[in-house]
């Protein structure tokens, strides 16, 4: 069998035979080579990956027939079972496996004569809405005051609607709320019936933790002035008005005339 050709364009009829040589010895001299290696999921190595690691063609292929059934591989002796690479191989390719976030911690025990690195072990993520103080306490940056103030805060809006809610903590930094969200997501979303602010009264109104108890007062007073609110956005017309919380009070309030 040959390949396809041009004679026009200069391309010449090559056996299929040759071909097959000719790459082999291009993909030894690649292996040869010296790479520098990165920390990889030994999972999804490709043609060219396993050529550089020194995989043969055949061990490559077992890796992409066992992943073909939706398979993963664990750990590095299960690599090596798949693969059936040498010892000498696995040990030289082992440290660099990255594997992903829910591989067990068991398999560090199984591994211990390979020298694994395991530092990306899964992250457990919490429901940020019923952490306690000593679980927020675990988050670099947060002290004793500040988990009991996230606590409180939380239990005055009656639970966290949208994480962003976070830094409206009084003195909880940027970045540690950047921290905080790395370990805790909203998970179980509270029920909070939104209030009609055409006909919500100044102890609905105050009873939200965006609005003082005289804002509420200037909110009543605006609508007996000016008739019923066509959207929250009209509260920005009231004098001393919190502007830059009108996003949030959309989480609570409702315009219906």
């Amino acid at each position: 069998m040959y390949q396809n050709a041009d004679v026009n364009k200069g391309f010449v009829l090559v056996d299929e035979g040759e071909q097959a040589k000719v790459d082999t010895l291009k993909l030894r001299k690649l292996q040869k080579k010296t790479h520098k290696l990165y920390p990889f999921n030994p999972n999804f190595i490709t043609d060219y990956k396993g050529y550089v690691l020194g995989m043969s063609i055949e061990q490559i292929d077992c890796l992409h027939a066992f992943r073909a059934k939706n398979k993963y591989v664990k750990t590095a002796l299960e690599f090596q079972k798949v693969t059936s690479i040498s010892d000498t191989l696995l040990s030289k390719i082992a440290p660099y496996f990255k594997f992903p976030t829910w591989v067990a911690k068991t398999n560090v025990q199984k591994e211990n004569t390979v020298n694994v690195d395991y530092s990306y072990a899964k992250t457990i993520v919490k429901d940020l809405n019923t952490a306690t103080a000593e679980d927020l306490k675990k988050v670099y940056g947060i002290g004793k005051k500040l988990s009991v103030r996230i606590i409180k805060f939380r239990d005055r809006l009656g639970g966290f609607l949208v994480a962003d809610q976070l830094r409206d903590v009084y003195g909880l930094k940027p970045e540690v709320v950047t921290a905080i969200l790395k370990k805790f997501k909203i998970i179980s979303i509270p029920s909070i019936e939104r209030i009609n602010l055409n006909t919500a009264t100044v102890n609905e109104l105050a009873s939200i933790v965006y609005i003082k108890r005289s804002v509420a007062n200037d909110i009543i007073e605006y609508k007996y002035s000016n008739g019923e609110f066509k959207s929250i956005e009209e509260l920005l017309e009231i004098e001393d008005f919190p502007t830059n919380r009108i996003n949030r009070l959309a989480l609570y309030l409702y315009v219906k005339n």
